[in-house]
């Protein structure tokens, strides 16, 4: 590898210059958005990332606006993304630089400082400290592993913290000094477009010549993982209680980690007095390893307990609703439609 790190770096760079996807983050320079893109894309696909990056950038362009937000504003823009912590982790972070006395568009110029900030760790620190500010740190996230896991035939479960520290020496050794950003976003480039999980592209692969994996025939044997953790089963419901314009829903308290502030239907459970007139619907929807199977029921109620509140159907678009909400008013938008 020691010998073959400077004509792989040389392949990966021109390839990448040439084939690389236009992508809204990589038009710029500010470490700002640099930043909030590497935050979205946690553990989020590219395409689903896009629409929401330009419409939370153009709300909020500057550091100083995204710590001034209210909750409500902040998670009605970004919701739909999910992993909703992310979004209150930036406005924490947002608030944070604010206090060390940088202006508005400014971030911290230093890895140990930028990867102390709320919501960062040390994959997204090493992405915003490499693109933002060519700083020598490698990044390592699910497709450099990958790659580098197939060019070494890497005999570890990729699970495992020795293996990864493995990969990540290796992935240091390789990274391009004078251009990290480029490199980094280039191995990364190459396992999300090239050296797929199920059906690698090596015939286009620019480091195929360098790649074990390949030369022994063996690229889907690797990365090696232990199997999949199956998903539990469960069943929930959902109630749509409509009483003119209004829907009655519920908001999670502050102490939820994931969802708090965001706002949902009512459950059977919470309402005892509700009466249940008709299924409208049922979706499914996953979250972490538990698979749901939400059925969707309109139902009436007198007397709406404390903890409950009308919101106008009109201005929902205005509050954080949670996903499983939004889909069972679709279910129920379809049936009204078809009834």
């Amino acid at each position: 590898m020691n010998m073959q790190a400077g004509r792989i770096r040389s392949a990966l760079l021109a390839w990448y210059r040439k084939n690389r996807r236009a992508l809204p983050w990589r038009e710029t320079r500010d470490p700002y958005r640099i930043w909030i893109s590497e935050v979205m894309l946690q553990q989020t696909r590219v395409s689903a990332v896009i629409p929401f990056y330009e419409k939370f950038t153009n709300r909020f362009q500057t550091i100083d606006a995204l710590a001034l937000a209210s909750e409500q504003e902040l998670l009605a823009t970004w919701a739909g993304l999910g992993y909703y912590s992310r979004a209150r982790n930036l406005q924490r972070a947002a608030r944070i630089i604010i206090a060390m006395g940088l202006d508005g568009y400014a971030l911290p110029r230093d890895y140990e400082t930028i990867r102390a900030l709320p919501g960062i760790g040390d994959y997204t620190a090493a992405a915003i400290a490499s693109i933002a500010f060519d700083l020598p740190h490698a990044v390592l996230d699910g497709n450099v592993l990958r790659v580098l896991s197939r060019v070494t035939a890497e005999p570890g479960d990729i699970a495992s913290a020795s293996t990864r520290a493995r990969l990540g020496q290796i992935a240091t050794a390789l990274l391009h000094r004078k251009n990290p950003g480029d490199f980094n976003q280039a191995i990364m480039e190459l396992g999300a477009t090239v050296c797929l999980p199920r059906d690698p592209r090596c015939g286009v692969c620019p480091i195929a010549a360098f790649c074990e994996a390949r030369r022994t025939g063996r690229q889907l044997q690797y990365p090696v993982k232990q199997g999949p953790i199956r998903a539990t089963q469960a069943e929930k419901q959902l109630l749509v209680i409509e009483r003119g314009d209004n829907i009655l829903f519920w908001q999670h308290p502050a102490p939820s980690r994931r969802l708090a502030g965001f706002w949902e239907l009512p459950e059977p459970e919470q309402l005892p007095k509700a009466r249940l007139h008709r299924e409208v619907g049922t979706f499914r929807h996953s979250i972490v390893n538990t698979q749901y199977r939400v059925q969707v029921l309109r139902a009436t109620l007198g007397r709406v307990p404390a903890g409950f509140e009308w919101l106008s159907q009109r201005k929902l678009n205005e509050v954080p609703l949670s996903t499983t909400a939004k889909k069972a008013l679709l279910c129920s938008a379809k049936w009204s439609a078809n009834a």
